[in-house]
């Protein structure tokens, strides 16, 4: 259709322009490449990015769906260079063209590094770093939370430390993705996954070496920030020792690397025996030469003028307590002595009197009527007679 040759009478409608600036446009720039700085950028709760793509001279208005921003490594930051591939599309209701973003790279790893730098001055402004707000790291951990990737080489060695340093500990893997599109989500998903439970110790988060790129997702600001708000100390190891990264900086405590962060996360096992026994060895000797320090002491003190009183006062009066007992020991045995000659005496006269001795001698005992005769003149001649002899009794009719 000539636009510039209709008739007086003939018009468009504003969605008939619009619909023919539409597909003009969308048919003739269905894939461009842009390259700009971002500024206005937007992530929408419903996942989708709105940001404005600009130049020295001119700018552009930019939607980038969920579907598609799931693939992108980092989070895009105002001021940030990148390029763009996409489509230009125009959006009816308001009339305005706009750039539908299919990817996105930086322009190179200068931008990266500026977004670093950039993130880091906000967040040490916000006290993200603050050195007075970093939580102590527990001696003996009973068990450590590791989030990394469970396949990686960083997992196999940091268990490889803790064996040889410290087996008693306890190891939980969060296993999580530590580079590209989703990893920094996974990651802070993961230390607050942690943070729910109430057996974990310690954290330590971490992977191998890579470049800048490949360590991004630990330059997020959701990690940075999930690790700040963790209740569970944590410790970043993170690359090489070269590396640093934006978790290193919000960590409670920075590891060179994933092994270092598993070296100064658990005690030597060998450093502890070491300690025992020389703690062992020392405390003795210490124990005894206190003993024999405070032993000299308490000899000087009892040999002293005022302990020695004391003691010859104590030997007079055991002294003087014994001769009270020997007294009255003596008098005891001399009671004893009296009462057995008197006991003897009267068994002897008991004895005199004995019946059955009297009778063994000869004599014999006469009854008549059940009474005793003790006399010849009350003997009678006609009665009843019982003679008891020692050996045996008779009786005469």
């Amino acid at each position: 259709m000539d636009l510039f040759n209709q008739k007086d009478e003939s018009f468009l409608s504003v969605s008939e322009i619009t619909g023919l600036i539409k597909r003009k446009l969308e048919e003739s720039f269905s894939q461009v490449k842009v390259i700009g700085e971002i500024s206005n950028f937007k992530a929408h709760v419903s996942g989708h990015w709105y940001f404005t793509l600009k130049d020295s001279n001119a700018q552009i208005s930019c939607t980038m769906w969920k579907g598609m921003n799931n693939h992108v490594f980092f989070t895009p930051q105002d001021g940030m260079k990148i390029i763009v591939n996409g489509r230009i599309t125009v959006y009816p209701p308001r009339g305005n063209y706009q750039l539908d973003v299919r990817s996105m790279k930086t322009a190179g790893e200068g931008e990266l590094q500026a977004a670093f730098e950039r993130l880091k001055r906000k967040l040490a402004d916000e006290g993200l770093f603050d050195e007075a707000l970093k939580k102590p790291i527990p001696q003996f951990p009973k068990r450590i939370g590791i989030i990394t990737a469970i396949g990686g080489a960083a997992f196999k060695d940091m268990i490889s430390v803790a064996e040889r340093r410290f087996p008693i500990v306890e190891l939980l893997i969060a296993s999580s993705k530590v580079q590209g599109e989703g990893a920094a989500d996974e990651i802070a998903n993961n230390i607050k996954l942690l943070n729910n439970r109430d057996d974990i110790d310690l954290i330590i988060i971490g992977r191998g070496g890579g470049s800048l790129e490949d360590l991004w997702a630990f330059n997020e600001e959701v990690v940075a920030r999930e690790i700040f708000e963790s209740k569970i100390p944590i410790i970043s190891g993170v690359g090489h020792e070269i590396d640093f990264t934006i978790a290193d900086f919000a960590a409670d405590l920075r590891a060179p690397t994933p092994t270092a962060a598993m070296e100064l996360a658990t005690p030597s096992r060998d450093e502890i025996i070491a300690f025992i026994n020389d703690f062992s060895y020392t405390s003795t000797n210490n124990i005894f030469s206190i003993i024999d320090r405070y032993s000299s002491q308490v000899n000087q003190v009892l040999s002293s003028y005022g302990f020695r009183i004391h003691d010859e006062y104590l030997r007079n009066r055991s002294q003087y307590l014994d001769n009270i007992w020997y007294k009255i020991q003596m008098g005891i045995e001399n009671s004893l002595t009296q009462l057995q000659n008197k006991l003897a005496l009267t068994h002897n006269s008991i004895e005199a009197f004995n019946l059955d001795k009297i009778l063994k001698k000869g004599f014999a005992i006469v009854k008549q009527n059940e009474e005793y005769v003790t006399r010849g003149k009350d003997f009678k001649q006609k009665e009843k007679t019982k003679i008891k002899f020692y050996d045996k009794q008779i009786t005469i009719n």
